[in-house]
This record gives C-alpha cells, sequence and structure tokens, in this order.
C-alpha cells in the first residue's frame, strides 16, 4: 500500500505543470515588424517549451532599454551594434548575447525623381537626420568615399520626422531611414524613395539589432533558453511567412496595415537565423572603423562586449 501510495504521488508530482521562469526583455522602440521572432516565439509557445514566462517591454523612452540592463531592472534588452560599442566605451556592464536583425537598415534616403543619383552629388545639399554622433560618422564615411566630408553638406535636426521632411522639401536628403519602413512610407505617400546603403558606400556591415545583458548575469540558463526559443522562432516564421504575419498582426489592431504588411516581407530576410553565433571579425572591423571615426577612443577587444553563449564546452 505505500508503495502504491508513492508511485501515486510520484506520478501527480511528474504531471503537475513546472513553473515557467519569469524573463523581461525591453525592446528598443513600439512593437513592430523588426520584433516579428519575439512575438511569434511568444504566440507560439517557443518560450514556454523552453521553461520561459517572457514579457516583451516597449520603453517609454528608446534611449532607456540599456540603462535598465545595466542596472538590473531587465533581463535583456533589444539594442543596436553601434550603440553599443559606446555604451561599453563608457563603462555599462553591457555584453552583446545574440542578434536579431543580422545587416543594416540604416540608409541614407532621397527622393526617386531626385537630382542626386549618388552619393558625390550631396555637395551643397541639406540632410536631415535624427540622432547626432553615429549618424553623422555614418554620413561622414560615405561622403569621404566620394571625396567629400560633412563641410560639403548642410545637416539638419529633423527628430524622428525623416519622411515628412524629404517629402516637404525641408531637406534633400535623409540619413538614419529605415530601409524596410522608411522607403515603404514614401512610397505608400506617392513619393517613392532611392536608398544609398552604408555597406556599399564604404562603411563596414554590422548587425542592426542585438540582444544585450549584463555582463555579470551570462551564466544565467534562462539567457540559452531564450535564444533557443528565438531560433526556433526565426527558423518557423521563415518557413511559413503568411501564416506568422497573420499571428504578428492579430496580437495588436494598429500592426495590421499595408506599411507594417511590407515592412513585415522586407524585413523576413533581415533576421538572423542563428541568433546566438557571433562573427568576432565582422564585430572587430566595425569597431575600429568607430575607433577611426572618433566615436569610441579605441577598439576593445570583441570578447568585452560580444559572446556567442553556446560557445565552447
Amino acid at each position: 500500500m505505500k508503495r502504491l501510495g508513492w508511485l501515486l504521488a510520484l506520478m501527480l508530482w511528474s504531471a503537475s505543470p513546472v513553473r515557467a521562469e519569469q524573463l523581461t526583455l525591453i525592446l528598443d522602440w513600439f512593437v513592430n515588424p523588426d520584433h516579428g521572432p519575439l512575438v511569434i516565439a511568444k504566440e507560439k509557445g517557443f518560450f514556454r517549451e523552453q521553461g520561459l514566462e517572457v514579457e516583451l517591454v516597449a520603453p517609454a523612452d528608446p534611449n532607456d532599454p540599456p540603462k535598465l540592463v545595466a542596472a538590473g531592472q531587465a533581463d535583456i534588452a533589444v539594442s543596436y551594434q553601434p550603440q553599443l560599442h559606446l555604451q561599453v566605451a563608457e563603462g555599462l556592464p553591457l555584453v552583446r548575447i545574440g542578434t536579431l536583425v543580422a545587416t543594416p537598415l540604416n540608409a541614407l534616403v532621397v527622393l526617386r525623381d531626385s537630382p542626386i543619383r549618388s552619393v558625390a552629388d550631396l555637395r551643397g545639399r541639406t540632410v536631415g537626420y535624427s540622432v547626432g554622433g553615429f549618424e553623422d560618422a555614418l554620413l561622414g564615411a560615405m561622403l569621404a568615399r566620394r571625396g567629400l566630408s560633412l563641410d560639403d553638406v548642410e545637416l539638419v535636426n529633423v527628430s524622428f520626422a525623416l519622411s515628412p521632411s524629404l517629402i516637404s522639401g525641408r531637406v534633400d536628403a535623409v540619413i538614419g531611414a529605415f530601409r524596410n519602413f522608411e522607403l515603404n512610407q514614401l512610397d505608400l505617400e506617392g513619393v517613392p524613395g532611392r536608398a544609398f546603403y552604408p555597406e556599399e558606400e564604404g562603411v563596414p556591415a554590422y548587425d542592426e539589432l542585438i540582444y544585450i545583458a549584463r555582463r555579470d548575469r551570462l551564466a544565467d540558463p534562462k539567457l540559452k533558453a531564450f535564444l533557443r526559443a528565438v531560433e526556433q522562432a526565426t527558423l518557423w516564421l521563415i518557413n511559413h511567412p503568411e501564416e506568422a504575419w497573420e499571428i504578428f498582426k492579430n496580437t495588436s489592431p494598429e500592426l495590421d496595415d499595408e506599411l507594417n504588411r511590407r515592412a513585415w516581407r522586407d524585413t523576413l530576410p533581415r533576421f538572423a537565423l542563428r541568433p546566438a553565433a557571433l562573427d568576432t571579425g565582422r564585430y572587430a572591423r566595425f569597431a575600429a572603423f568607430l575607433a577611426e571615426q572618433g566615436l569610441i577612443p579605441e577598439p576593445l577587444a570583441v570578447s568585452s562586449y560580444a559572446v556567442d553563449l553556446f560557445e565552447g564546452p
């Protein structure tokens, strides 16, 4: 009888659900197609399969996510590779643990009917930007490849009104436009744009969106579980893009529009299929570029700010 009771108790214990580990992820901005793998991982239950209950939080201020992770108030944040180099140089204890969007999205954009046919045609033109620093360096490098410098253009801070400033004629070009959004937005407004891509104009390729965590928390098993779920979700949405879009757009009414549908299509091929994998040489080359542009004092060892959690035994 005692043996039967023990077996019954064991069966009941094994059948009871295992409590999921809580994980808080701060997005870089409000939910949009750039976050497709995260939304799919949540909606399809891939996070739950890895024993996680993930909360996706849109920040009140897009500058906050790295600070919240550095302060230990969130487990992971979606951020940008260029900003990570600067933040680590400033002393923030942050490390890249994975990649969300594995190509640059940033672009220099002009209207298609503009007389600007190459970056060299920007001489004497006005260029709008949202955030100084990296965008200036990006533009400066693109201009330098064509024998120009930032002194040859007039920079205008247009805040986040990139497309409206271009459409209204306030500026001749904008730097910092995301090719998967602004180009589609211009097209929907009936004024198609043309993009010049930094990686084709002398700027080393980089990861646009990455996952960052605190350096002293890299041993937390939740981080590996998170990356496994994200990889599973990414592969699933690549295999089932239309079904994935239906799931994504149904999570919030404002996502179900033509701009987001086009952005979803254009972002799909840019998601990292191996989110945890790290190209050390690529990160080193981009760090050297930032140092050349004067944005960081010197290139640091890649291992000090980027890791592959699955490397080694």
